[in-house]
């Protein structure tokens, strides 16, 4: 891996349109091309009521629950509630501020706006504070965006990550000057706060950047100054989870490369991912790598396959370096191209967004129509969720947690948050230890039935609220139905009878 190569110019002559699109482009070019996209990039906010992430409802029901517990007497009794100082904090720390301007369902859609926005911006800010231009590798990098960890609704690890971003063109900018470790003192821990992962990435990246520059051990050290974050462990801002991988390594390490730019089309995103591989494998084999970030993209994605899944509480931790590797690793890229490849390379990335979008606009469309079952609840139900989730289809079930949105509305007991002790800041005080995510998901093969009379979930509960592609074949024994609608219905369950 090299440093950027000199600039090789291209020669074309005559006034006319070839010509200018064989030419070199303007320096400045590339980046307002880049800022365009990144605003585009907002684009499935703007047309979705509802954002389409699978985790989305959950987090914003423990927002309410954090917010509004003061005021309910159904809240105070269901949910027990503790503000933890970690590194996981992100949104919960922005939305304090911006529920009481906005609301919180708007400002769950600003948050979930300002990660695009933000992670956009924080590709461009890289690429100039190394080479004082865009070039063709932000314009691939844009692509993750719209990553699954966005897509599943990662909300503080996509700050996080978007924070890492700026922080380490910080890092570049500053070379030279004494006084930058007193700025990454706080920045570190700020980087931390907002997740974890993210200033993991960081940390790798500072590494890299050094190694490439130093090539001696002294790099080891040099990123001393995001090191803050291992004090504010000490007094408890960890989480009692102990890292693990989770059942069948292999299979899990192989499915989640597979899945590397998953969205809703299968043979689209595997298309894109062996594309991105491809011209990743050949700039490397052509010495179009630029090592003050190629080390991080090695370390990262090598990283990946030795990584637990789960660590400090959060899943799919060796996953997110996937994305943030292959993100690292666009941005990697040195190769200087015509004003033509350089306006048809953000082609992948438009054609994936327009995707994306158009299944926010569907999804929240559905979104909406299911929601007119939560109507059917009475104001602090005790209710069983049940999604059910298709198996083998490739894209993700957005309505996965669909049942937090019925405690925004009617201050319910349910059973669709995360709500795992010493992890998670908000617990459930009644239903049961098991009486959470994943206990409101079913996954379903077609043609098998679906059997609800022994459902565990339902013991001890008052209401149900089915969700899934068919009616259920049996409910639990006594459960009236009181509504009923295309993909979902209501019903009221049977009281247990009484012991003798």
């Amino acid at each position: 891996m090299t440093a950027e190569p000199p600039f090789e110019q291209f020669h074309a002559r005559g006034p006319g349109l070839l010509a200018r699109l064989a030419q070199a482009p303007a320096r400045r070019e590339g980046l307002w091309l880049a800022v365009g996209l990144t605003l585009l990039a907002c684009l499935p906010v703007l047309v979705a009521r509802y954002p389409q992430m699978v985790d989305y409802p959950a987090h914003l029901a423990r927002y309410y629950v954090m917010l509004e517990q003061g005021s309910s007497a159904f809240l105070q009794r269901y949910y027990t509630f503790e503000w933890k100082w970690s590194g996981n904090v992100g949104a919960d720390l922005l939305v304090q501020p911006l529920a009481a301007l906005f609301g919180l369902e708007l400002a769950g859609r600003i948050i979930v706006g300002l990660i695009p926005l933000l992670t956009g911006l924080g590709i461009v800010t890289v690429e100039w504070a190394l080479r004082r231009r865009v070039g063709v590798g932000s314009l691939l990098a844009l692509c993750f965006i719209w990553s699954p960890a966005l897509i599943l609704g990662f909300l503080n690890f996509g700050l996080s990550q978007a924070a890492a971003l700026f922080a380490f063109a910080g890092w570049v900018r500053l070379e030279g000057k004494g006084w930058r470790p007193l700025v990454f003192l706080p920045a570190g821990l700020g980087v931390w706060a907002l997740h974890v992962s993210g200033w993991g990435m960081l940390g790798i990246m500072v590494f890299g950047y050094e190694w490439h520059r130093r090539r001696n051990l002294s790099a080891v050290l040099a990123p001393w100054p995001l090191l803050l974050p291992f004090a504010a462990l000490l007094p408890g801002g960890g989480t009692n989870s102990l890292p693990s991988y989770g059942p069948a390594v292999e299979v899990f390490k192989w499915a989640i490369w597979k899945q590397a730019m998953r969205d809703s089309i299968e043979w689209l995103d595997y298309a894109s991912a062996i594309g991105i591989g491809v011209i990743l494998a050949g700039s490397l084999a052509f010495r179009r790598i630029d090592g003050r970030l190629g080390w991080a993209m090695a370390i990262m994605l090598i990283g990946s396959l030795v990584m637990p899944r789960h660590i400090f509480g959060g899943d799919l931790a060796d996953a997110r370096l996937i994305y943030s590797g292959l993100l690292v690793g666009c941005l990697a890229l040195t190769w200087q191209v015509p004003r033509w490849l350089l306006w048809l390379a953000p082609a992948l990335f438009l054609v994936r967004l327009g995707v994306t979008t158009d299944d926010w606009r569907k999804g929240s469309a559905e979104t909406e129509r299911l929601l007119a079952a939560v109507d059917h609840l009475p104001q602090g139900a005790r209710v069983a969720n049940l999604v059910v989730t298709p198996r083998g289809t490739w894209g993700y079930n957005s309505q996965e947690h669909i049942g937090g949105y019925a405690v925004l509305r009617k201050d319910v007991l349910i059973n669709a948050h995360f709500a795992v002790p010493g992890v998670h800041m908000i617990r459930l005080n009644e239903g049961g230890p098991n009486f959470r995510d994943p206990r409101q998901r079913l996954l379903w093969r077609t043609g098998q039935p679906i059997d609800l009379s022994q459902w565990d979930q339902a013991r001890g509960m008052d209401w149900l609220w089915f969700v899934g592609p068919r009616t259920p074949d049996a409910l639990p024994p006594g459960a009236e139905v009181i509504y009923r609608a295309p993909g979902t219905l209501v019903a009221r369950l049977a009281k247990p009878p009484r012991d003798s």
